[in-house]
Protein backbone atom coordinates (compact mmCIF):
# COMPACT_ATOMS: atom_id res chain seq x y z
CA UNK A 1 0.00 0.00 0.00
CA UNK A 2 3.04 1.90 0.81
CA UNK A 3 3.23 2.91 -3.13
CA UNK A 4 0.10 4.48 -3.15
CA UNK A 5 0.73 7.43 -0.70
CA UNK A 6 2.40 9.25 -3.47
CA UNK A 7 -0.36 9.45 -5.17
CA UNK A 8 -2.80 9.76 -2.80
CA UNK A 9 -0.51 12.61 -1.40
CA UNK A 10 -1.53 14.38 -4.36
CA UNK A 11 -5.14 14.60 -3.63
CA UNK A 12 -5.16 14.70 0.25
CA UNK A 13 -8.16 15.59 1.76
CA UNK A 14 -10.72 14.60 -1.49
CA UNK A 15 -9.74 10.90 -1.14
CA UNK A 16 -12.67 8.85 1.03
CA UNK A 17 -12.64 4.74 1.69
CA UNK A 18 -14.96 2.46 3.63
CA UNK A 19 -13.65 -0.76 4.98
CA UNK A 20 -16.52 -2.91 4.92
CA UNK A 21 -17.12 -6.69 6.86
CA UNK A 22 -14.79 -8.86 6.01
CA UNK A 23 -11.56 -10.55 7.46
CA UNK A 24 -8.04 -9.86 7.18
CA UNK A 25 -6.01 -6.81 7.59
CA UNK A 26 -5.16 -5.22 3.90
CA UNK A 27 -8.08 -2.95 3.98
CA UNK A 28 -6.79 -1.70 7.64
CA UNK A 29 -3.35 -1.13 6.32
CA UNK A 30 -4.73 0.65 3.35
CA UNK A 31 -6.57 3.23 5.23
CA UNK A 32 -3.58 4.03 7.23
CA UNK A 33 -1.72 4.95 3.92
CA UNK A 34 -4.79 6.90 3.52
CA UNK A 35 -5.12 9.09 6.81
CA UNK A 36 -1.34 9.09 6.73
CA UNK A 37 -2.18 11.28 3.78
CA UNK A 38 -5.19 13.63 4.97
CA UNK A 39 -8.07 11.26 3.36
CA UNK A 40 -10.83 10.28 5.60
CA UNK A 41 -11.91 6.46 6.30
CA UNK A 42 -15.01 5.07 6.96
CA UNK A 43 -15.20 1.64 9.38
CA UNK A 44 -18.48 -0.24 9.40
CA UNK A 45 -19.67 -0.65 13.00
CA UNK A 46 -19.64 -4.22 14.69
CA UNK A 47 -23.92 -3.89 14.85
CA UNK A 48 -24.11 -3.90 10.96
CA UNK A 49 -21.24 -6.15 9.86
CA UNK A 50 -21.53 -10.01 9.41
CA UNK A 51 -17.62 -10.40 9.82
CA UNK A 52 -16.11 -7.57 12.17
CA UNK A 53 -12.35 -9.11 11.05
CA UNK A 54 -11.29 -6.04 8.97
CA UNK A 55 -13.31 -3.01 10.42
CA UNK A 56 -11.82 -3.98 13.72
CA UNK A 57 -8.34 -4.06 12.82
CA UNK A 58 -8.59 -0.53 10.56
CA UNK A 59 -10.31 0.96 14.19
CA UNK A 60 -7.35 -1.10 16.07
CA UNK A 61 -4.29 0.31 13.57
CA UNK A 62 -6.21 4.03 13.66
CA UNK A 63 -6.76 3.23 10.27
CA UNK A 64 -10.39 4.95 10.27
CA UNK A 65 -11.93 8.00 11.31
CA UNK A 66 -15.41 7.36 11.75
CA UNK A 67 -17.38 3.89 12.77
CA UNK A 68 -20.37 3.97 11.31
CA UNK A 69 -23.63 1.36 10.44
CA UNK A 70 -24.18 0.22 6.72
CA UNK A 71 -27.34 2.30 6.51
CA UNK A 72 -25.28 5.74 8.14
CA UNK A 73 -22.30 5.10 5.71
CA UNK A 74 -24.65 5.52 2.30
CA UNK A 75 -25.65 8.91 3.94
CA UNK A 76 -22.21 9.96 4.12
CA UNK A 77 -21.38 8.64 1.17
CA UNK A 78 -24.01 11.29 -0.38
CA UNK A 79 -23.07 14.35 1.02
CA UNK A 80 -19.66 13.45 0.98
CA UNK A 81 -20.05 14.06 -2.94
CA UNK A 82 -21.81 17.30 -2.28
Amino acid sequence: FEELAPRLAAVGRRVLAVILTGMGSYGAKGGQVVVNNGGTVIAQDEASSVVFGMPKEAIRLGGAGRVLALDAIAATLAQFGR
